[in-house]
This record gives structure tokens, C-alpha cells and sequence, in this order.
């Protein structure tokens, strides 16, 4: 076939430079992507500078450096999907990819390649300087987070300290005209503790973990002033101690109180994977075929936003070359919209929301979330708490799962208190929040003023793929869910 794309002039981009892909190169990808008949062709490219250091009991245990690149080729035909990619950028092993790509699709050619319109990055939501970070800069964080973490409290047993980061460049063409390219630096602090207590439970003596970690895209700078390795040191020394004196965790119903910041992990796994519009085309989420309709109460309203500035799940474009939008999902209780890539938004009819991403050049893209909050309310945290006569209230987890089809969850708390008569005593351990998605948010009574968002650990899974996400939530309160305990 016969094509007339060319590219911009500030196409000269870290792979033309780097890897000599021209613009008649990517022309001819196309055309062979697009040579069987297909509707849509798109090339992805990814470049990936990784380092990882761990400190493991005062001793460096693991530094690396490592480097990856390739390209993802897909094609669209109806709604079936051709994908191949190779980490070979030559111009042989790119067209034998895009034409293994075309087999997906057996007809005449009759879709052209459009003119590439220029760059759709609207955003400018993080720097780019860890690659010039050295090693020795990023050993000396991880170690002061090992010193401040043995130094807080001698019941302090074990220490574990990391740190990675990445910087990933990435160039999207497509035969619908996209052309769009980002550099997206990723890094992540992690200290985990074990605390021993000799004397705890009637001199059973007692052990007990926590950890800590943040970070987003971000400026090495940022672990010296925003959120030092002390900082998180010593939050994983406080959540270890905490549960060395918890007792086991009531069961039955009863009311909830979430906390702010990472608690608003379950907005993201009960709520928030069964708004992606794959899901719910395929008439597979519990909220398939829900929107317009009430589906929590008018307390309730739940965002996704990619455009936060240097967030872990912020990104200027997606991994369709997209740009990311602040998209309200839930307004009021009311289901406006889901998130949807390319494929969705056209076979469903809904506006894109520039959710398409994907692991890396070898994966599909497909609706992700981004950084997903429920947003404020009104009521004051301590009036919340007040109103609760006998409940949990849960201030930290370590792990869930959701059944996307029937919205069914399971929560593991890592902190959480009893609440009794008004007042937040006991730690507990144990806990384990059990609900239904949908349900759970018709049940929402009461929302702080006080949103805060996770410190940027996040990692969300699908199938198979995983990728940074942000989640976040007011204090909230729920008047009746399932806790799962072993205490009285």
C-alpha cells in the first residue's frame, strides 16, 4: 500500500538519534502492518534504564544496572487484536514483526496511513534527572534509611532497605495520524523491619513487621527533603511496634472506618478494575451497564487522574500516546463514564479518557487506571470516629483481591484499631475486610475532609501485566461490612 505519512520536524527523537528509525522506516512498518486489511496500525517503542540497590542487615546485598529496548507492533481488526515485537531494531526484524502483526486481519487494504499530526503531550508532569543520579548517591539513601531504622528502637531485630528506579522513553506512531513520544523517570524507596519482643504476651514473647516506602516521578533531591529515608524508616519501626501489642481481630458485621492516603486501595481493587471499559464491554464487571444509574451513595465520588504532578500513576501520555485526563467515574453516586483505551472507546462509543497502558513493548495496552481517589466530604475524621459505637477502624493494608465479575473483595489489614464507644483503642491483627464492591459503596455514610494520597508504592496487576498506580481516599466510614477475625 501506499502511504503519504511523514513526520514532524522535532521527530528526531532518542530512537531516530538512537537507533537510526527513520521516518520512511516507519512508514513502511505501517503499511505492512496495515497490508492484510487491517483497521487501525500502531508501532511502540520503549527504551528502559533500570537500577536496583538492596541493604539486607547493614550489607549491600544486590546492585544492578540493566537496559532494555524493543517495539511492540499491533493490529486492529474489528474487535480482534494482531500483536508481535521484537528487541531487534533493524529495519528487517521491524516489518517481519508488523507483517506477523497483519495476519490478525484477511482482506483488501483500504485503510491508509494518515499524516502524523505532531506531538499530543499537553503535560509537563516530572523531571527527568535520576539518570544522572550515581550509584554512590543512591547507596548512601539506603543506607541511612538502615542506620535510622536500627537506631529507633532496640526491639528492632532485622532490617531491609531498597531502592529502584528506572527512566523509560517511549515513541508511539500510529496509522490514525498519532505521533507522540515522552521520557517517564519511575523510582521507589522500601524499608521493611522485624521487631522481637521478648517480653510481650505474658512473656510468650511476641515478633512482628512493618514497612514503609514511597516515592513517584520524581528528582533524587526529593528522598533529601520531601520524604527522607528517615522518614520511612521510621514509619516501618512504628507499624512493627504497633502490632507487637495488637490483639486478634474481632469477626462478624459491623461498622468501618477507613483511614486516609493508602486505604484507598480498596476504592482502586473493588471499585476501580471494574470501571475499566474491557471489562465491562465485555459484559464482564459488576458494573457493566450501570452508567447513568446510582451505584453508591451521594457521598461518593471517585476519580481518575493521570495529570497529578510527579504521582507514581501520573504519566503526560499513555502507552497509546494519549494525552492523561482527570476523569470523574462516580460523581455523587451517579456511574458517569468508564475508563477506556482506543479500542474500547470505539467499539463502546465513549470519549477516550487516555487510560491505555501497558507493561512494556511486549504487552498489549488495555484500560488501566492511573491514580484513583475517591474525593473529599464535608465531615471531620474525628466526627466520624465519634459516631462509631463498636467497629475497626483500618489505617494501613498489606494485600487484597477482587472477583471483577461479581465485585467480591478480600482485604488484609496490616493496621487497624478497635473502636469502641466513640474512641479508637486496641491495635488488632488479623483483620481481613470482606464485601462486594457495588454493595460496600451504598453504604458510605460519612467522608472527611481530609484526602490524602498514598506515598506512590503502588503497583496494580492485570492480567499478568503490572504498572504504577497512585490510589488515595478521604476518612470514610461505612455502616456495616463483614470483618474477618479470630478474636471474640
Amino acid at each position: 500500500m501506499t502511504s503519504t505519512a511523514t513526520l514532524p520536524a522535532k521527530g528526531k527523537h532518542h530512537f531516530a538519534s538512537t537507533f537510526n528509525i527513520t521516518d520512511v522506516l516507519l512508514d513502511r512498518c505501517l503499511g505492512a502492518a496495515l497490508s492484510r486489511g487491517g483497521d487501525f496500525a500502531e508501532l511502540y517503542f520503549e527504551a528502559t534504564s533500570a537500577t536496583g540497590i538492596a541493604v539486607d542487615e547493614g550489607i549491600v546485598k544486590s546492585a544492578s544496572q540493566s537496559h532494555s529496548m524493543g517495539c511492540g507492533i499491533r493490529v486492529l481488526s474489528g474487535e480482534r487484536t494482531g500483536y508481535s515485537y521484537t528487541d531487534e531494531l533493524t529495519g528487517e526484524k521491524l516489518l517481519h514483526a508488523a507483517r506477523t502483526a497483519a495476519l490478525i486481519a484477511d482482506g483488501p487494504s483500504t485503510v491508509a496511513v494518515q499524516p502524523f499530526t505532531g506531538s499530543h503531550n499537553t503535560h509537563t508532569l516530572y523531571p527527568v534527572a535520576l539518570a544522572d543520579a550515581s550509584i554512590a548517591a543512591r547507596l548512601a539513601l539506603v543506607q541511612r534509611a538502615d542506620r535510622a531504622a536500627r537506631a529507633a528502637d532496640p526491639r528492632i531485630t532485622q532490617v531491609r532497605a531498597g531502592f529502584n528506579d528506572e527512566v523509560r522513553h517511549i515513541l508511539i506512531v500510529a496509522s490514525d495520524g498519532t505521533y507522540a513520544s515522552d521520557t517517564q523517570p519511575l523510582s521507589r524507596f522500601s524499608v521493611g523491619v522485624l521487631a522481637k519482643d521478648a517480653t510481650a504476651d505474658g512473656g510468650k514473647g511476641a515478633t512482628a513487621r512493618g514497612s514503609s516506602g514511597g516515592g513517584g516521578r520524581v528528582e533524587l533531591s526529593f528522598y533529601d527533603t520531601d520524604k527522607p529515608p528517615e522518614y520511612f524508616a521510621k514509619e516501618a519501626v512504628r507499624q512493627a511496634l504497633v502490632q507487637l501489642t495488637a490483639q486478634p481481630a474481632p469477626a462478624g458485621e459491623m461498622e468501618v472506618v477507613l483511614g486516609p492516603g493508602w486505604p484507598g486501595v480498596l476504592i482502586h481493587e473493588a471499585v476501580g478494575h471494574g470501571l475499566e471499559a474491557d471489562f465491562n464491554r465485555k459484559k464482564q464487571s459488576a458494573f457493566a451497564g450501570l452508567m447513568g444509574q446510582r451505584v453508591a451513595t451521594e457521598k461518593v465520588t471517585v476519580v481518575d487522574n493521570g495529570t497529578i504532578p510527579s504521582r507514581r500513576g501520573s504519566l503526560n501520555i499513555d502507552d497509546e500516546g494519549q494525552p492523561t485526563q482527570n476523569t470523574t467515574l462516580i460523581r455523587n453516586g451517579i456511574l458517569e463514564t468508564y475508563m477506556s483505551d482506543k479500542l474500547s472507546a470505539k467499539l463502546m462509543g465513549l470519549p477516550g479518557t487516555g487510560s491505555g497502558r501497558r507493561e512494556s513493548y511486549s504487552s498489549i495496552p488495555m484500560p488501566r487506571m492511573t491514580n484513583t481517589y475517591m474525593l473529599a466530604g464535608t465531615d471531620a475524621p474525628e466526627d466520624i470516629l465519634r459516631s462509631v459505637k463498636n467497629g475497626i477502624y483500618a489505617v494501613n493494608f498489606s494485600g487484597g483481591s477482587v472477583d471483577i465479575t461479581n465485585g467480591k473483595f478480600v482485604f488484609a489489614a496490616s493496621e487497624a484499631y478497635l473502636i469502641e464507644d466513640g474512641r479508637v483503642t486496641a491495635p488488632v491483627k488479623g483483620a481481613m475486610l470482606i464485601g462486594n464492591g457495588p454493595e460496600a459503596l451504598k453504604h458510605v455514610s460519612m467522608v472527611g475532609h481530609d484526602l490524602a494520597l498514598d506515598e506512590g508504592i503502588g503497583t496494580c496487576g492485570k492480567k499478568g501485566q503490572g504498572v504504577p498506580v497512585g490510589v488515595g481516599a478521604p476518612t470514610l466510614k461505612l455502616d456495616k461490612m463483614t470483618v474477618g477475625g479470630t478474636g471474640s
